[in-house]
């Protein structure tokens, strides 16, 4: 089973990308969806110790943990050394379910991909883009987004060109769903031709 990553800065149309992947019969992990699972579940207990006042009602609130990580690089480690371990048994589990499935492409949906050193652990990279004035008015549509805010998590993410400098495939999501359906089935075809690479 060869592994796509797909991955994109904020705004800019993956998750609409990894619908149409699913849509084409691609079994997909959500790593977003994951955090939020955890957030309801296993990663509680420790995030509240870690960060205490940061759960209400047996759940992660994410808006307290924002304000508590957003801008403190020592907090946002302590908080990843938690919750990224339990993402990574999310993901095998993941991983082996869609190989006994029989899948012939599987894709992880990771918005911190290259930031996180993920393109080694998939063969190929798929990078989601759209025309910057698009992403920002996608992104500030947004309930509770500010420019600010925006800024700050901009600032955490590899810039839009670096990360389709490096990648296999870019899907640019700017002129509607079709032209996004079609690159997709173009990937599709070519990357089971592609020898797998991941580490």
């Amino acid at each position: 089973m060869l592994l796509l990553g797909l991955t994109g800065s904020i705004g800019m149309g993956k998750s609409t990308t990894a619908k149409l992947f699913q849509e084409a019969g691609v079994p997909v992990y959500d790593a977003d969806a994951t955090v939020h699972k955890i957030y309801e579940g296993e990663a509680v207990p420790a995030v509240e110790a870690a960060f205490p006042g940061s759960t209400a009602n047996g759940k992660v609130d994410r808006q307290k943990l924002s304000a508590m990580v957003v801008n403190n690089a020592e907090a946002m480690k302590r908080l990843e050394t938690i919750v990224h371990p339990m993402l990574r048994s999310h993901q095998l589990k993941f991983l082996s379910d869609a190989e006994a499935s029989g899948a012939p492409v599987a894709v992880l949906d990771v918005p911190l991909l290259y930031e996180t050193g993920g393109e080694n652990r998939v063969d190929a990279v798929v990078v989601v883009t759209t025309d910057p004035q698009v992403q920002r008015e996608r992104i500030l549509a947004r309930e509770n987004m500010t420019p600010d805010k925006l800024d700050a998590i901009l600032a955490r993410q590899l810039p839009d060109a670096e990360k389709r400098s490096r990648a296999d495939f870019v899907v640019d999501t700017s002129h509607g769903l079709d032209p996004v359906r079609e690159r997709i089935s173009e990937i599709l075809r070519e990357v089971v031709k592609m020898p797998r690479r991941r580490a």
